[in-house]
């Protein structure tokens, strides 16, 4: 048989992702999987946070609104108490909650109110920072671990079809190619997981940046409306 027959007789490889995912060895098949459900993951976590930022802006903006419009903070406090349902609400509601166990206690202790409240709005801040930040984590671990990830399984793919190479001791571009294909098609999947990862981490950090800024200012607006009242009622309770 001469090596024009021999070609011929050779099947022609199959370049679909598919048929290149299936012609990979175990071990890039193990890191094409992990990442494949790695960026599924990703996509989640992406569609949930996106929502969650949305109702949580649309939540702040509306009680901010209802706050500063003169309803009664005793009124806004009884309707809140048991479900804030923002962040904002959230602050509010634990602020009146440590000035209404001062001045309804037996002790009357308001001489250092205003640092428990600061205290108090502190906290609440960072727990609701860290709710809005939770999960995110994962996009930056896949966003930068991700093309490397993808990189294992070209070098250890590569690695396998040069021993096939070796094997067969046949050079052609026919036998090369699938091989490094294959291999290369694992740096592909890597960077399709990395690259939204990273984009929509940078983006939610920045939303949870603007988001924690907002709560801040609320923070610092009403604990100077709670010391006002302190201070006027200091007096009185001495």
């Amino acid at each position: 048989m001469n090596p024009a027959d021999a070609m011929a007789a050779i099947p022609a490889p199959d370049f679909s992702l598919w048929g290149l995912f299936w012609s990979a060895h175990i071990v890039v098949k193990l890191v094409m999987i992990g990442l494949l459900s790695a960026s599924i993951w990703c996509w989640a976590i992406i569609i949930d946070k996106s929502l969650l930022f949305r109702r949580t802006k649309a939540a702040n903006d509306k009680f901010e609104d209802t706050i500063w419009s003169g309803t009664s903070l005793e009124e806004l406090y009884r309707e809140h108490q048991e479900n804030p349902g923002s962040g904002l609400a959230a602050i509010f509601v634990a602020a009146m909650r440590e000035w209404k166990r001062s001045f309804e206690g037996s002790g009357r202790q308001i001489a250092s109110l205003a640092q428990r409240i600061d205290k108090v709005l502190d906290v609440t801040i960072q727990r609701e920072v860290e709710r809005l930040d939770s999960r995110l984590l994962f996009l930056a671990s896949i966003g930068s671990a991700g093309p490397y990830i993808g990189l294992f399984g070209t070098v250890w793919g590569i690695m396998n079809a040069f021993t096939s190479i070796a094997a067969s001791k046949n050079t052609s571009l026919a036998v090369v190619a699938p091989g490094i294909a294959e291999a290369l098609f694992a740096t592909a999947i890597g960077l399709f997981a990395a690259i939204p990862a990273v984009l929509a981490y940078n983006k939610l950090q920045a939303e949870v940046a603007r988001q924690q800024a907002q709560m801040e200012s609320f923070a610092d607006e009403f604990s100077a409306i709670l010391s006002r009242q302190i201070d006027e009622r200091l007096p009185l309770v001495a």
